[in-house]
Formats: C-alpha cells, sequence, structure tokens
C-alpha cells in the first residue's frame, strides 16, 4: 500500500513521516517495541478488567452468602437486578466509547473505574430491593465505557495478527476474577461475617469494590493512549513513529493530525452500514448470551448439595479449565489468524455438544464436568470473538472503529437481559429451559461463524 496515502495522528514532538519518507525499522526493533508495549499495556488492563468482572459478578456470590434472604428477593427480583446492569450497560457504551476517541484513555477509563468502584462499596449499605437494583443501573452506566474502550485501544496498538494473544490475556483477567472471585466470596464470607455488625455479604462488596478504587488510581500511570498522543514518558519519539508505521504498513487505520476527525454521526452511520459490524454482532450476542451461564455458576454448583461457601470453591476448577483454553487458543490462532471464524465456530460446538447432553443427562458429577468443558468452550469464543472483530474492523477511521466494537460489546451484552432469566428458582435442580436454550443459540453462532470466515476470506 502507498504509504503516503495513509492517514495517522501523530504527537506535536514526533517527526511526520511523511517529512522522512525513508523512516524504516527491522524486525528485532519492531519485536522490541512490542514488547514494551506488552509491559506497560497487558498487566494494567488485565487487572482492571479482573476487578471490572468480580464487580458485575460478585452479586451472584453475595446471593448465596445471604443477601437473597436479608433483602427479601424473589426469582425474579435478582434476575432483574441483573438485567438493569445490562440495559445502562448496552445504551451507554456506544457514546462513551465516541469520548473515548477524543479523549485520553489513561484519564478515562481510570475515573469511570474509580466511580463504579465507590458504587459497588455503596452496595454495602444497601436494605432493599430498590437500592440494589438503583445501584446496580450505576454500575452498569459506569463500566458501560470500560470494555469497549480496552477493545479500542488493544486494536490501536496491534497488528491483526498479534491481536488474539492480547484478547485472551485481556479475557483471561474475566475468567481468573471468576476463580479467584469464588476463593475470595467465600474467604470474605465465611471470615468476617458479623464483623463490625455487617453480614460477609457486605464486607464482600467493601472488600472489592476497595480494591477496584487502589487500581483505577494506579492505572491512570499506568495505562497507554493511543499510538498517536504524546506518550514521552513511556516511549521515545521513534518508538511511537514506529508504532504508527508499523501499524499502517498492516492497513490498520488511525488518523493524520491536520486532518480534521470525522463527526460521532458520520461515524455511527459507517459503522451501522458496514455488512461486517452486523455479522459481528450476531455472533458476539450470541456468545454473550450464552455466557450469561457464568452469573448462575455459584447457584448451579450449589444444586450439587454442596453448602454457600463450598459452592463458591467449587466454581474455580470452571474458571481455571477456561483459562488455560482462552490463553491456548489465543497463542494457536495468533499462528493461524485467518481460521479465527472456523475455530470459534469449534468451540461453539463443543458448548452446543455439552449443553444438549446436560439436557438428559441428571448425574450431578456427570453434570458439574460438562460445566466445565462447556464454560471452557464459551470463554475461548469470547475471546477469540472479540479478536476476529477487532481485526475485520482494521481498517475503519478510529472513530468509526470506536462505535462499531462499542456496538459490537453493546449490542452483544443485550442479550444477557434475556439471558439473566434463563435460570429460574423454580427450574432447579435440572434447569432445563436454560441448557435447552444455550444449545440453540450455541448451535446458531456456529452457522454464524462458519458464514463470517468464508465471507470474510472473500
Amino acid at each position: 500500500m502507498d504509504f503516503k496515502d495513509t492517514k495517522f495522528e501523530k504527537p506535536d514532538h514526533v517527526e511526520d513521516v511523511h517529512e522522512n519518507p525513508d523512516f524504516d525499522f527491522d524486525p528485532d526493533e519492531e519485536k522490541k517495541l512490542v514488547r514494551k508495549i506488552d509491559c506497560w499495556l497487558l498487566p494494567t488492563i488485565f487487572l482492571m478488567y479482573l476487578l471490572s468482572y468480580m464487580d458485575r459478578t460478585n452479586i451472584g456470590n453475595a446471593k448465596i452468602a445471604g443477601m437473597n434472604e436479608d433483602l427479601g428477593l424473589s426469582s425474579s427480583q435478582y434476575s432483574m437486578a441483573l438485567v438493569v446492569f445490562f440495559i445502562s450497560y448496552v445504551f451507554f457504551e456506544v457514546p462513551s466509547n465516541l469520548i473515548l476517541s477524543k479523549t485520553k484513555p489513561s484519564t478515562f477509563l481510570p475515573t469511570i473505574m474509580l466511580l463504579w468502584g465507590v458504587v459497588t462499596c455503596c452496595m454495602a449499605v444497601i436494605h432493599d430491593y430498590k437500592h440494589l437494583v438503583a445501584l446496580r443501573f450505576v454500575v452498569g452506566v459506569l463500566e458501560a465505557g470500560f470494555a469497549p474502550g480496552i477493545l479500542l485501544i488493544i486494536s490501536s496498538w496491534y497488528k491483526r495478527e498479534e491481536q488474539s494473544k492480547r484478547f485472551a490475556v485481556y479475557i483471561s483477567g474475566a475468567v481468573l476474577s471468576g476463580a479467584f472471585g469464588g476463593l475470595l466470596a467465600g474467604s470474605i464470607t465465611s471470615n468476617l461475617d458479623g464483623t463490625h455488625g455487617l453480614e460477609g455479604w457486605r464486607w464482600l462488596f467493601i472488600v472489592e469494590g476497595a480494591a477496584t478504587i487502589g487500581w483505577a488510581i494506579c492505572s491512570h500511570f499506568l495505562l497507554l493512549d493511543f499510538p498517536a498522543q504524546p506518550c514521552r514518558r513511556k516511549f521515545t519519539e521513534r518508538e511511537q513513529l514506529l508504532a504508527i508505521k508499523r501499524l499502517v504498513l498492516d492497513n490498520v487505520s488511525t488518523t493524520e493530525g491536520d486532518t480534521p476527525r470525522i463527526s460521532s454521526v458520520k461515524a455511527l452511520v459507517k459503522a451501522v452500514s458496514d455488512w461486517r459490524t452486523w455479522i459481528m454482532v450476531f455472533g458476539y450476542m450470541v456468545i454473550v448470551g450464552s455466557s450469561t451461564l457464568s452469573y448462575f455458576y455459584p447457584t448451579l454448583v450449589q444444586g450439587l448439595g454442596y453448602e454457600s461457601t463450598m459452592a463458591q470453591y467449587m466454581v474455580i476448577p470452571i474458571y481455571a479449565v477456561s483459562f488455560v483454553a482462552v490463553v491456548a487458543s489465543g497463542i494457536i490462532f495468533d499462528r493461524l489468524h485467518q481460521y479465527r471464524g472456523l475455530a470459534i465456530a469449534g468451540w461453539l460446538t463443543l458448548s452446543t455438544v455439552c449443553s444438549i447432553i446436560v439436557c438428559v443427562v441428571y448425574n450431578f458429577t456427570a453434570r458439574y464436568v460438562l460445566l466445565i468443558f462447556m464454560a471452557s468452550g464459551l470463554w475461548a469464543a469470547n475471546a477469540l470473538g472479540l479478536s476476529y472483530a477487532s481485526s475485520a474492523f482494521g481498517d475503519m477511521e478510529q472513530e468509526t472503529k470506536g462505535v462499531a466494537l462499542a456496538l459490537v460489546n453493546a449490542l452483544g451484552n443485550l442479550a444477557s437481559i434475556y439471558g439473566s432469566f434463563l435460570f429460574p428458582s423454580d427450574d432447579s435442580p435440572k434447569y432445563l429451559l436454560g441448557f435447552g436454550v444455550i444449545s440453540g443459540m450455541c448451535g446458531v453462532g456456529v452457522m454464524i461463524y462458519i458464514g463470517a470466515h468464508i465471507l470474510l476470506r472473500r
């Protein structure tokens, strides 16, 4: 491609490549830069997402630790508390990414993280259903800008064939949050119950909210901004120029400093009129809708006959195996990135088969093993689904790509609204409704991603 025709935004202190067309670099220099980007970005976003996912899913641990009884929640009220989070989360994702694409990620994302950490702590003082719903709604508003923002940052720093491993690291934060969340929840609810007159589930919100606040402050100093924004304390001028040029050579679009950014309305129109956006939206809706299962892991495992605390500990193996699947899949399909669509279809096929068998096998031990493999398929498909979408949107302008990624994440999470009602308590212990619907959704997802593979290859 013609480098001179490429648009990108440069920091004021970085020399324009138009003025230096002979700028060149060797593979070792590029590898060194990528390692440096990894060191700054991956640990930061890993811990941010771990805490983010812990804050949104700790309601499941609080439920079986006594919150339902103390607040007098019915099964439908608990499901509604899950739903209101996704309503606000979905509605505010696109506006948040439009703001992020015009600001600094190192300021915007830590700020909203600090705020939702404060709200999480406030959940420790609720005394009725209305308070729970109101605070869950606010957490959804604040978390709405985080996930699509991280997707935009990763897609702005890495080439297409580098993204699967990085998205695997990102998603593994959510996977490990489930494992450590169960371990932490069991420890907090059993050891702090009654301390200073507070129930264990209240301490769960206090401790996890405080951890979020602390890391939000640290992440302000660690998180990378976009490649074209000044990063003098982290990268040299040559490193920033190299970061921009290598993406341009990979046909990943950025924005030129002397070219006006496209308006938010135009970015939205371009994103919704591109067929790639919608095939990725529908595919990701299947994955996320099925993954709502994670909110019910403690409840489902409790059906095996374990008490509240032990049920939280028994969730850990589910996430541990899922972590291995996510990481292995990310490493393999960076090397085979042209087959990501087929890989996602393969993982969803595994989840479909396991979900169907769960519907006809009622032995609790067998169901537990099937649940582990089912969850592994969904988590691995989740990570690959995000890297697949990011790669497919690589040549879009930054604003348009931000909107497209936000739409994928937002409308994908729209599926979580109905997913929150798939496992009502009166359907226990078999939960045929939930597993039946998930079987159907995963089957549809297999067809969508096979179709996406064929269309994008063409």
